[in-house]
């Protein structure tokens, strides 16, 4: 039988993600809402919705397939 680890694990690194941000489809009413929303969140300093925003116009490009 083996001894139990009876110090603590190095900490886990996680990969930096710095991909663009997503742009609008011109011509579309959804893709310019969301990022009028997000340039208002930003100048606020609301950085939840800004990324909120962003996943919203990540998954939103199915629609204009």
């Amino acid at each position: 039988m083996s001894e139990p680890t009876r110090y603590q694990t190095g900490p886990v690194e996680l990969p930096l993600r710095l991909d663009p941000e997503p742009t609008p489809v011109d011509g579309c009413p959804y893709c310019a809402e969301l990022a009028r929303v997000r340039s208002w969140a930003r100048a606020g300093g609301d950085m939840t919705t800004v990324s909120d925003c962003n996943v919203f116009l990540r998954r939103h490009p199915e629609g204009h397939r």
